[in-house]
């Protein structure tokens, strides 16, 4: 056998192993990350608005302001985590945010609401940053997309699963100690986080180097492979610190990932409250569980479309179209979803929308790391990521707010495909890294 195969025989090997120890587990604490952001969108329509008293537009605010505090901190959590390393800093951020997340089920007014998702953000900032950097530790750019991919794929499985397991316990868990269906809903999925905390800082390796779990020469090849590319990155871009927190193609990039997560988190927060509406616009009757599981099917379907494009994005190895197409399809489709005579024709329509948005994200992140590293791509990504995530707060709020103004939310859903058509644009204009440094 010559050299080349044994290479990329070592080469298969060790990415398998990286892949079947890693992706599991990062994607089990993203599942209970993003549920814990997102239950309030099941708690809403099913009791909370009406027992706190809340309008849309109030509700839009309280799913929001979480991402403020999320903008806040997000810098420095992810500069911290490149310092200490990941399995400390992502355990002491799980335990916070689990705290915040289960004292959400005993909030006694709106006041007291907002505050809290203002915390469970600060609590949260640099869980998202911080595992995209650490992937960058353990996977070589041609694998990248992927590897991002099979773990953002939580965040479809968790709104697809999710949307069943909120709702059941919303509905089953309607008076155990006491408390509301939503409130005993927020208790339970507030647990596993504090829980995952401790097994996160026995289970996670920071980097390759360090990894018992590969064999010497596995190790050796890894962290030899990634230091190169590492190498390469900072010889022909060499990005500081300074400029990945300043330049002005940091700042595009950010407004590209807005316009995906606007598209991500107007779906989440209000597409429970929209199949609510069927009743009353379509004549549907759908028992609590059945609208989760009717929730669930475009993010099952986003979820299979997420891995399977970024599969083909590592193998192409092109990137810009592979997230300028998506979000074209995911911008058109979602303001049609309210114009079309029945629900089955509505729920397609939002299922490309939901498709769109799931084959942007992973591919999204490939772009950063192209021309970061080190220390860049910690603050680099960070800043993306909390600048970008600032759509968790006007997505939200703007569509309550238009909801609430014209009593409809197809004005909403027209602002949502807008953003994501702009933002697909400007991919397109700023292709997929800078010629020079």
């Amino acid at each position: 056998m010559n050299s080349a195969n044994v290479a990329a025989q070592l080469e298969k090997r060790v990415l398998r192993k990286v892949a079947v120890r890693l992706m599991p587990f990062l994607c089990l604490l993203y599942f209970v990350n993003y549920l814990d952001r997102v239950n309030i969108g099941f708690a809403g329509p099913n009791g909370m608005n009406q027992e706190l008293g809340l309008t849309a537009t109030v509700f839009g605010f309280a799913s929001g302001i979480f991402f403020i505090g999320y903008l806040v901190l997000e810098v420095p959590s992810n500069l911290a985590l490149h310092r200490f390393g990941a399995r400390k800093w992502l355990a002491r951020i799980m335990i916070t945010w689990g705290v915040v997340a289960t004292v959400m089920a005993f909030v006694p007014n709106a006041t007291t609401l907002v505050v809290l998702r203002f915390l469970l953000g600060v609590a949260e900032a640099g869980f998202f940053p911080g595992i995209i950097l650490y992937l960058t530790f353990w996977f070589p750019a041609a694998q990248r997309a992927k590897a991002v991919a099979l773990f953002m794929a939580a965040v479809p499985i968790s709104s697809a699963i999710g949307a069943t397991v909120s709702s059941v316990l919303i509905s089953g868990g309607h008076g155990v100690f006491g408390l509301s269906g939503w409130r005993f809903m927020f208790l339970v999925e507030g647990v596993p986080a504090i829980l995952l905390a401790a097994v996160t800082w026995f289970y996670l390796t920071d980097r390759p180097e360090q990894a018992k779990w590969l064999a010497a020469e596995e190790r050796e090849w890894l962290a030899g492979k990634l230091a190169e590319e590492q190498r390469e990155t900072e010889a022909k871009h060499h990005w500081p610190l300074r400029k990945a927190l300043t330049h002005p193609r940091i700042l595009a990039l950010a407004f590209v990932y807005f316009g995906i997560a606007y598209g991500l988190y107007a779906l989440g927060f209000f597409l429970p409250t929209i199949i609510a509406g069927f009743e009353q616009q379509y004549g549907t009757d759908l028992s609590t569980v059945e609208s989760g599981l009717v929730t669930a099917l475009p993010y099952a379907i986003g979820a299979v479309a997420m891995v399977v494009w970024a599969s083909h994005g590592d193998r192409t190895r092109e990137r810009v179209w592979h997230v300028a197409l998506p979000m074209l399809l995911g911008g058109v489709s979602i303001p049609v979803a309210l114009y079309l005579g029945n629900p089955y024709a509505a729920m397609l329509a939002v299922t490309f929308c939901a498709v769109g948005v799931c084959a942007a994200l992973p591919t999204f992140w490939a772009l950063p790391s192209n021309f970061l590293s080190g220390a860049a791509a910690a603050g680099g990504i960070a800043l993306i990521n909390s600048l970008g995530n600032v759509s968790g707060f006007a997505a939200p709020y703007i569509t309550g707010a238009l909801r609430d103004v014209t009593g409809s939310q197809r004005a909403g859903l027209w602002v949502v495909g807008v953003v994501m058509v702009a933002a697909a644009m400007l991919v397109i204009f700023l292709r997929a890294a800078p010629k020079r440094g």
